[in-house]
């Protein structure tokens, strides 16, 4: 403030005493103002009467002026002030905050008194929401604010723009000054590089040595290599993945490549390792026994959907007696097949499959004492069937595979989904599912209840959970964003999206509709979303850019708050049981044609946990599904 009015009263002298009353300069030495001896010296005052006639400042002074009387972005509240237009904002909303952020606070101010909004105001506004997403809050004072970016203007140093007079980034960012460090602290500093430097040179002498004795064992290394991997059988297989520290346990299943040649992210394998993808996490908290540098990853639940190196001696084939996977010419992909020939199998099937549940029916040795059926009882006869024929197929060797063709309408991009021997074991034993038995139940939905019927088509959409997940939240969070927002984008009506998240070793649904901002949280396991950080940043920022992209105007007091409501569904009561669920929630979303779902669930559907006769026939569907399109044939 004693900066403005300094500059306030070298005006007031100027114009006084060294211009007429046409705001001209004057041609004659002014006299020494008197008055104001006890300010300015004689000294001071012929120095300031020569500042102020050199050309340098005139020009100066001048484009100053032309600039100020025509402003591009007009302040319209008079003697107001952005202090006191704050606290009069704060106290009209009754908001406990303590300010707004700048680029609110400069819109707020360039508005009329008829409450009209210019568009180019309106514009830079638009672009500082979407700003504030990408750019931190560190990063913001650091550099340049988000308004500053917006108005592609300079920053001046000690001021925050859009905050006026007086705040500086200290006082609004409350950060402590920084201090140039002393020369006790620039030696002990240099000296630790100095200690690095060293330690850097031993380890490199080190490892020269370790290389040159390496380059004379690699014969007999790589025959001890190929000794062990001949224990596992050759191609894909299901497998178990186990720690020995600091206890010997199971902490994940996945899928073991043994595979001769095979290269992880682009490098040779280290010797005793093979290269497995993590498929399912049982403990949390387990560490990759070597992180991948590739990444940065050093968590298992953080590989899941990914390749990760495994030791050899830590990894268990599902199958105590695996067979190799058959020739490329034994089985035709489903896909691939002619009408006819499809036609053809399935026939053949049928009757196979007749003879096989008799045979089984006939040797009690084969059937379990304890699948027997008891009168009256449910009898999961699509399981019985696919189970039989997948016994009778190709798909009883390890690492065989079927190919299911997702439409660009399910997840707004055309895909395929891989379904392998291990995931229909899941299925029929009970076991946690994988993302490849989620995505075909989706299309098992989209097929049997969406496919030509618009209301259903136009109202359900869903997101695919191989672009959208645990891992690739935190490795690309901008592509997963992109994605979410421009599947949000592609609809013109009210849309419910329904997401299954996995995060890492649990399944849990999200039901988003962008346009109203809501967000419905499902979790089988009675957990809340801020136990999902990541998960629920993402979401968010996604609906904050879907919304500056279609330009929707939302109230002030709602602009950084979306909607979320933990919805009261059925729990689970075991650690399996959340693919199931999450399943099961989808049809019934999709069943009652409701946007909205009420916070205590519907009451068609409300129970406490879901019966085992309520999960089977979810699985029932999918088995019938899997035989209805052939995927599996003798």
């Amino acid at each position: 403030m004693a900066g403005k009015r300094h500059r306030g009263w070298r005006t007031f002298l100027t114009n006084k005493y060294l211009k007429d009353k046409e705001i001209f300069f004057v041609e004659y030495d002014p006299e020494y103002p008197v008055k104001y001896a006890i300010f300015i010296t004689e000294e001071e005052w012929v120095a300031f009467v020569a500042q102020r006639r050199d050309e340098n400042f005139k020009k100066v002074s001048a484009t100053n002026r032309e600039r100020a009387s025509n402003p591009t972005y007009a302040y319209k509240k008079g003697r107001l002030g952005y202090a006191r237009l704050e606290e009069k904002i704060l106290d009209e909303t009754k908001s406990d905050a303590t300010s707004l952020p700048p680029h609110v606070l400069w819109k707020e101010a360039r508005v009329g008194k008829d409450g009209t909004v210019r568009d180019d105001v309106q514009h830079i506004y638009d672009e500082c929401e979407t700003l504030s997403q990408s750019i931190s809050t560190a990063e913001d004072q650091e550099n340049r604010s988000v308004l500053s970016r917006a108005l592609n203007v300079l920053e001046y140093p000690g001021r925050v723009r859009g905050k006026g007079h007086g705040c500086t980034p200290t006082s609004l960012y409350k950060n402590p000054r920084r201090r140039n460090p002393s020369n006790q602290e620039v030696m002990e500093t240099l000296q630790a590089l100095q200690a690095q430097v060293l330690q850097l040179q031993k380890d490199n002498e080190r490892y020269r040595c370790m290389e040159k004795c390496s380059s004379q064992l690699k014969e007999t290394s790589e025959k001890a290599s190929i000794d062990c991997q001949n224990k596992f059988p050759e191609g894909i297989s299901s497998c178990q993945l186990y720690l020995s520290s600091p206890t010997y346990r199971l902490v994940g299943k996945g899928k073991v490549h043994n595979t001769s040649g095979d290269l992880l992210h682009h490098r040779p394998l280290l010797d005793g390792h093979l290269k497995v993808s993590v498929d399912v996490v049982l403990d949390k908290d387990a560490l990759l026994p070597i992180p991948d540098i590739v990444s940065e990853t050093t968590l298992l639940r953080d590989a899941i959907g990914s390749f990760v190196a495994w030791p050899l001696d830590l990894i268990f084939i599902d199958d105590e007696t695996p067979t190799k996977p058959a020739s490329k010419d034994k089985g035709i992909l489903r896909h691939n097949e002619s009408v006819a020939s499809q036609k053809e199998v399935f026939a053949q099937g049928s009757q196979q499959l007749s003879q096989k549940i008799g045979s089984r029916q006939k040797n009690k040795r084969d059937l379990p004492v304890t699948s027997l059926p008891k009168k009256g009882a449910f009898v999961p006869r699509y399981q019985i069937s696919l189970e039989t024929l997948v016994d009778s197929s190709d798909m009883a060797t390890a690492g065989a595979i079927r190919l299911l063709d997702m439409e660009e309408d399910i997840f707004g991009y055309s895909c395929t989904e891989t379904i392998g021997k291990e995931d229909l074991e899941h299925i029929f034993r009970h076991q946690e599912l994988g993302v490849g038995v989620i995505h075909t139940y989706i299309r098992f939905l989209y097929d049997n209840f969406m496919r030509g019927n618009d209301q259903l088509s136009n109202r359900f959409r869903f997101v695919s959970s191989s672009l959208v997940n645990k891992a690739l939240i935190c490795r690309e969070p901008d592509s997963c964003r992109e994605y979410l927002v421009k599947r949000f984008m592609a609809s013109s009506t009210n849309n419910l999206y329904l997401w299954p998240y996995n995060s890492g070793c649990h399944w849990l649904l999200l039901a988003i509709d962008p346009l109203k901002e809501v967000v419905y949280f499902l979790n089988s396991i009675d957990g809340e979303w801020t136990n999902y950080p990541d998960m629920k940043q993402l979401v968010d920022t996604s609906i904050k850019v879907f919304r500056s992209q279609r330009q929707a105007r939302v109230p002030r007091t709602k602009s950084s708050n979306i909607t979320w409501i933990k919805v009261q569904c059925p729990l689970q009561r075991n650690g399996i049981d959340c693919g199931y669920f999450v399943m099961r929630f989808m049809r019934e979303i999709i069943n009652m044609n409701q946007i909205e779902i009420p916070i205590t669930y519907f009451d068609e559907y409300k129970c406490a946990h879901y019966t085992r006769l309520q999960l089977e026939q979810i699985k029932e569907e999918l088995c019938q599904y899997f035989i209805v399109k052939r995927l599996i044939s003798i």
